[in-house]
């Protein structure tokens, strides 16, 4: 087989770097460990900026997008039983978040790469990538039992934390930048209808606690936790009984529930590796970063990278120069570390954190109002949330 670029992994990564390289007539292949109904179902993130709102309605894949999405103009952030609203609209020139899952999000991708006769080959095991320093590197796998080889010009590492994209780069070649934060976050899913109509950010004594929804019937709730948290220990009622705590105000504020479908913990974490690209692969997406989930930006940062990366391959075929490939790496990572430095603020501003003094605490507790009350630091919040500029 052979193709100009090889994508290994079909997340959004992947997925939306083959659709934007269609768009400059650039050929790809997408190689994907799972099969499609686990890529699909995946569940994941949520929320969308509005950069990567406005690509999905440009690639022409934004129709259920239209119709399902939840557009959220603002969030609260809630504290010493109060909440104090941030007004994306009014702070950032019009611009808001959408809710809308990431498994449909992938959906809606696979469905036009297919319609588009481009090629995913799904359960791909085996993967390999060779020759990477040369100008002809190639991948080699097995598909349906039969082994195989993907001859091309460039790959692109879209393929997650776990892939094999960047732990085939030599040894010495990558600069690690990690931090382990000391909890996680115990997730639900309820048959609840949402007890606000946008995204609740609560700071309590008692932890760090989340609303959010996946639709006007499903809600998506987290609790602040220990990152080896024994999920055993936490029956639906006592869920329900902590959250009802973190959440309340002094109006006597209640959480609707419900029926708890999904239960869950994630560890919190950032991580960063540099450079971003080695000979002719480019990583991009999970493979090169992983942000903490409290600033939404996952899926967004990997929309970003891959932007810029189509945007080079498609110059360098059209002029042949290799120069937005060559700054591939310090243009994303610009970026990269941005939206890292949002999302450890906004982690670092909501969580209790075991080790902290009163001093800390009492600090906290300043810039929650600080950015409550100051236009310019909600201006600041509102921007990084809904995206800064591409």
């Amino acid at each position: 087989m052979r193709t100009q670029v090889a994508i290994i992994g079909a997340g959004p990564a992947g997925l939306f770097l083959s659709l934007l390289l269609q768009r400059l007539g650039v050929e790809s292949v997408i190689l994907e460990l799972h099969n499609r109904q686990y890529v699909e179902e995946r569940v994941r993130a949520g929320l969308l900026e509005h950069n990567t709102v406005q690509l999905m309605h440009e690639l022409g894949v934004g129709d259920r997008l239209r119709r399902q999405g939840l557009e959220h103009g603002g969030i609260e952030i809630r504290f010493n039983g109060r909440g104090h609203r941030i007004d994306f609209r009014e702070l950032a020139a019009g611009k808001c978040v959408t809710i809308y899952a990431q498994h449909e999000v992938i959906k809606d991708l696979v469905a036009a790469q297919l319609a588009s006769n481009r090629p995913i080959l799904f359960e791909t095991t085996h993967v390999a990538l060779h020759t990477l320093e040369s100008d002809q590197p190639h991948v080699t796998f097995t598909h349906n039992g039969v082994s195989d080889r993907l001859d091309c010009d460039f790959i692109a590492g879209c393929d997650g934390f776990h892939g094999i994209s960047r732990s085939s780069v030599p040894k010495g070649i990558l600069t690690t930048y990690d931090r382990d934060y000391p909890f996680g976050w115990l997730g639900i899913l309820a048959q609840a209808p949402p007890a606000s109509p946008e995204l609740v950010y609560a700071h309590h004594d008692r932890g760090f606690a989340l609303l959010s929804m996946r639709s006007p019937e499903i809600s998506r709730l987290y609790l602040q936790c220990a990152p080896d948290e024994n999920l055993d220990l936490w029956p639906d009622d006592r869920i329900w009984h902590e959250l009802q705590k973190r959440f309340a105000t002094l109006d006597g504020w209640q959480l609707t529930e419900g029926p708890i479908l999904q239960k869950g913990v994630t560890g919190m974490r950032s991580f960063v590796v540099e450079p971003m690209q080695f000979g002719r692969l480019f990583l991009a997406g999970d493979a090169a970063h992983i942000v903490p989930p409290t600033g939404a930006k996952g899926l967004n940062l990997a929309v970003a990278d891959v932007r810029v990366l189509a945007e080079a391959l498609g110059s360098f075929y059209a002029t042949g120069s290799s120069a937005l490939l060559a700054q591939y790496s310090a243009t994303c990572l610009r970026r990269v570390w941005k939206v890292q430095r949002f999302s450890w603020w906004m982690t670092q501003l909501l969580h209790r954190f075991p080790d902290e003094s009163p001093f800390d605490h009492r600090r906290q507790l300043a810039d929650l109002d600080y950015v409550t009350s100051s236009r310019p630091a909600s201006e600041s919040l509102a921007e990084n949330y809904v995206g800064l500029p591409m």
